[in-house]
C-alpha cells in the first residue's frame, strides 16, 4: 500500500508492505500523481516496508530521478540496510538523500495508544 501526502513543498510517500514486481501495476500511477504535485521534496517513509526488490528500486529511482531534473530532491526515511544496499548496487544511491536519524513509530489506533518507537528492522547475517 502507498499513500500520498503533501504539504505547500513536501509531498510523501508512506508505502507498507513489499515493494516488488507484484505491486509494479501501480507505480505508474503514483509516479503521475507524484511528479504532477511538482514538490521540490519527495519524503518516502519506507518503515513499513517489508520487501524490496530491483522493480521497487527502479520505482524509487524513477521518482528521485524526476525530482532531482526539476531541481528537486528525495528522502529516504526509515530505510534499513538492505534497501540502501539494493539501491547501491543498481547504482543510485547517490540520488537519494537518507535520513539516518529518523525513529520509525507504531500506533495503535485501535486503542488510542501513543506512538513508541520501533526498532530497525533486523539486519541479515
Amino acid at each position: 500500500m502507498i499513500e500520498i501526502a503533501t504539504s505547500s513543498t513536501t509531498t510523501t510517500l508512506v508505502i507498507a508492505g513489499d515493494l516488488d514486481l507484484a505491486e509494479r501495476d501501480q507505480f505508474p500511477e503514483i509516479a503521475a500523481r507524484v511528479v504532477g504535485l511538482r514538490r521540490q521534496l519527495l519524503v518516502i517513509d519506507m518503515c513499513r516496508v517489508t520487501f524490496m526488490d530491483s522493480t521497487g528500486a527502479a520505482f524509487l529511482i524513477s521518482l528521485a530521478d524526476s525530482g532531482r531534473k526539476r531541481g528537486g530532491a528525495t528522502v529516504l526515511r526509515g530505510s534499513d540496510e538492505r534497501d540502501l544496499f539494493v539501491l547501491e548496487v543498481c547504482g543510485a544511491l547517490d540520488l537519494f538523500r537518507v535520513d539516518h536519524d529518523h525513529q520509525c513509530e507504531q500506533s495503535d489506533t485501535s486503542t488510542g495508544a501513543t506512538p513508541v518507537q520501533l526498532p530497525q528492522r533486523p539486519r541479515p547475517a
